[in-house]
This record gives C-alpha cells, structure tokens and sequence, in this order.
C-alpha cells in the first residue's frame, strides 16, 4: 500500500490560504483601529510643565535626593557645578513634567488632568502638527483631576464627544496620549468594569479598562470604536510605577460638567448631604434584614447639614438617592456631588426594618476645612487618633445596630480597618467591640482612655461582636 505524505509547507500555506479567503467576522472580528486614530489624532496634544522644587519639598520626595557620591569620584565636579559644594541641593530648582490632553473647541480650549498641570510655571502645548503654544490654566479642579487650559490658536481639529453610560463592560476602547513622552502613542483594550471607587477619590466613579496607560498619558482621551471620547484617563494601578493591567479614566460626562462650571463661573461647586457612612457588610445587612450586602449605612449626621434637616438618623441604610440605586457606600458620594445645590433629592431609606422616602434639600459642599470643623473627630489627639493608630476608624454604635444585635449601652462599632495592629488581629470592619483587656467599653472615646492607660506593646484580649455571636480577639499595642 502506498502512503502519500504532505509537506508540512504546503499544509501551511494551504491554511493561510483558507484564512486569508475567509470573512471578517469568521476571523473574530477584530476591530480595525486605522481609521479611528487617523481622524482623531490631530487634536490630541503633548502637553509639557516646568515647575519650580523648593529644597523643603525635594528633601520630602525621594525621586529629589541626591545620591552619596565619593568627592574624587568622575561625577564628583559635576554634582559640585549643580548642587554646590558639599553636593547640598539648592534652594530651589526647575522640574519637568508630561502629560496629554485634547482639544475641545475650535478656539483653542483643551482638557487635561489636573495633577498634570498643578502648579506648574509654565505649560507648553504641542500639537500634531509639530506647533507649540503656551497655555493658560483657565480653571482646575482636585476634586475630580480635571484641568481647563486655553491656547491662543483658531481652527483648531477637535473631538467628538460621547457617553460613557452607554458603554458595556468588556467592549473595545482605545487610548491615544504620550506615555514617557513618545507623542500620539496608540494603545487599545476593553472596558474592565464601571462606577469603580478609589481609596483616595470621592467624587469620580472611574472606568476602568486594560487600556495600556502609563506616565504621560495622563489627560489623554478614552475613545469608544465610534470615535466618541468617553473618558480623560487619569490614574494607573500600580506597584512599580508602569502599566500592571489595571488603567482608569474619568467619565466625560462627568469631566465636562467639570468644564463646564469652570467656564462659566470659574469654580466647582458640588452637592452636599452632610452625612458619615459606611459600607453595609453581609452581617450588617442580615441584622437589618436586607437579602443581600446594598446601600451606605449612616455613622454620623453632621450638624447644621441637609440631611439633619431632613431627618435623617444614624443607623439609617440610604437605599436610593433620587431613585438611582445606591448598591455600596462609594456610589453615595458622586451621585450626590452631581445634583444641583438647592434642588430638592429623593432618599430612600431603611429604618426599622421599614422602607422611607425623605426629601433633602441639597446644599453646596462645604471646603475641606470647615468640613473638618463639623467632624468632632477630627480633632486632634480625639478618640479616633489613638484608634488610627492600631488601624481602624470607630463609630457609636447606631441605635438600630444595636437593637438588631441584642446589645447593652456602650461598645463602638469598626468602620474601617486599615493596615496594623487591628488587621493583625483579624478585627474585621463592622465588629462591635465590647470589652479590652477585660473592661467594658462605653464609647469610642472611652475605648481611646482604656488604650492609653494600657502598657506598650502588650497583647490584651479584644471582646466583639460579630454577627450575633461574640468572640475574643487578642490585640497587640504598637510600641
């Protein structure tokens, strides 16, 4: 019998071939990205700062510090020229920095971050075309990253602006900006998920995407596979200061709304409620009788705000605001720093076991320091200092907690726990503590007197409440 075989050659172009002749979307239909850039590219910019390092701030900043070197050394004479003798840093000196942006009107508005250009002496915009203009910042704002800058310039290439609620987790999304500063670099990828919350952001529910994204993207535009901005990429995830995978990017809408107020009354204003919350955990949420972990549970009403006015109570799980879901404690924030000062909200609460609606007036977010006036805990050496420093925020504990869970007077309740000693003893955000050291605990405050009368660096044992069980926990004081 003979045997035929085949060139693994001609099977291999014999495959090309039958790829090739297939359709695209038998190929996966994978996104063509060409025309995208091409039309879009000119009107993103490089954006370039000086700013000016005082010595105090460099000594600060690591990335500023001079290294030890011998005095005969190669380097020796240069470091003498620029830091002096004795290699001391100067007073102050010159640092660059890069960024990305895009242009908005014809006029020569352009959107960027605000850390891009915050306090920067001079900012230099480059265009596709090689033009380079200074910029004014016409408004920033901390708050939400975002920065307005004017160029003097007319028929400016601008871009189309879309919504980033209509975008579907896992769709593709492409990036364009100058990473390290290699201008209109292009990277894609998909939408990761929405609405995420970040540690040290309030008031931004970021897109997040595996867009590749690095420093000097920063301001750069986020475009769906319309052409459509949908998002200003802001912040990376990272442990190394490059791309590890995980990018995030302001909503436009959010981002203009930002533009908006800046050009027409020169600063943001958001709304206020004028509460403390928390996250309602799964033990918190079958004490109240929820089916399932949903909405910000209130620690604290602050005095004088919208929602004292309007009654809202500590212990009260905030549902809904204005009849938009409110599924975890970091949603409250911008749904509330969207509406309109004096408009008037709907809440939806629960409060004993039983569902309310409450109307609040919203006010205007008060500034950071007169917050800091409102929060009694913010005083130093309060009773939160010394709990901070094991790693947790302490509340009261709320009347309707308290009845749920069966508890005496006293205790308060973990709102937070962060890295240290509370962390290591497996003290879990939610717990109820009751006793230390075998004292019973009748207040947050309280429970600062009980650890400040106890020895360093001893190990005492904890009494929580957790769920409707209590438990011991041993707890070590820092030294």
């Amino acid at each position: 019998m003979m045997v035929f075989r085949r060139s693994p050659f001609a099977v291999l172009a014999f495959l090309l071939c039958l790829l090739l002749s297939l359709p695209a979307a038998a190929r996966g239909n994978l996104p063509d990205f060409v025309p995208l850039v091409q039309a879009n590219s000119p009107a993103v910019v490089n954006i370039s700062t000086t700013r000016t390092v005082t010595r105090e701030e460099g000594e600060r900043h690591p990335q500023f510090r001079i290294p030890d070197m011998p005095e005969d050394g190669p380097l020796g004479d240069l470091l003498r020229r620029f830091f002096g003798e004795g290699g001391e840093m100067p007073e102050s000196f010159q640092t660059p920095s890069l960024g990305s942006g895009f242009i908005i009107t014809e006029d020569g508005y352009v959107v960027t971050n605000h850390h891009v250009v915050h306090g920067a002496d001079e900012i230099l915009v480059r265009l596709s075309d090689r033009r380079t203009f200074s910029a004014e910042v016409v408004g920033s704002d901390p708050k939400s990253d975002v920065a307005l800058l004017k160029i003097e310039a007319e028929d400016l290439p601008t871009l189309k602006l879309g919504n980033s609620e209509d975008l579907q987790v896992g769709e593709w999304v492409l990036a364009i900006g100058s990473p390290f500063g290699f201008d209109h670099s292009v990277t894609a990828g998909i939408v990761s998920a929405k609405g995420r919350a970040l540690p040290t952001e309030n008031y931004v529910p970021f897109i997040q995407t595996d867009v590749a994204i690095n420093p000097g993207n920063s301001g750069g535009p986020l475009f769906n596979m319309d052409g459509e901005v949908v998002g200003i990429n802001s912040q990376i995830y990272s442990r190394t200061g490059g791309f590890m995978g995980l990018s995030f990017a302001i909503p436009i809408e959010m981002a203009m709304e930002v533009v908006e107020q800046i050009r027409t009354q020169g600063y943001v204003s958001r709304g206020w409620l004028g509460v403390l919350i928390q996250e309602v955990t799964r033990d918190l949420a079958d004490s109240f009788g929820l089916s399932r972990p949903t909405g910000a549970l209130v620690a604290r009403v602050l005095p004088d705000s919208p929602a004292e006015a309007a009654g809202l109570q500590v212990g009260d799980v905030i549902l809904s605001f204005n009849d938009i879901e409110v599924p975890r404690s970091s949603a409250l924030p911008p749904i509330v720093g969207r509406t309109r000062v004096g408009e008037p909200a709907q809440v939806e609460i629960l409060r004993d076991g039983e569902r309310l609606t409450l109307e609040v007036t919203i006010a205007e977010l008060p500034p950071d320091d007169e917050l800091a006036r409102r929060t009694p805990d913010a005083e130093p050496d309060g009773p939160t200092d010394t709990a901070r420093l094991l790693g947790m925020d302490l509340e009261p504990v709320p009347d309707e907690m308290r009845e749920a869970l069966d508890l005496e007077a006293g205790g308060a309740v973990v709102a937070r726990v962060t890295e240290g000693p509370a962390r290591e003893a497996r003290i879990q955000r939610g717990d109820v503590l009751l006793m230390i050291n075998n004292q019973r605990i009748e207040s947050p405050r309280h429970f600062a007197e009980l650890v400040n009368a106890l020895p360093a660096d001893a190990r005492v044992p904890v009494l929580v409440q957790r769920g409707q069980g209590p438990v011991f926990l041993a707890l070590r004081l820092p030294e």
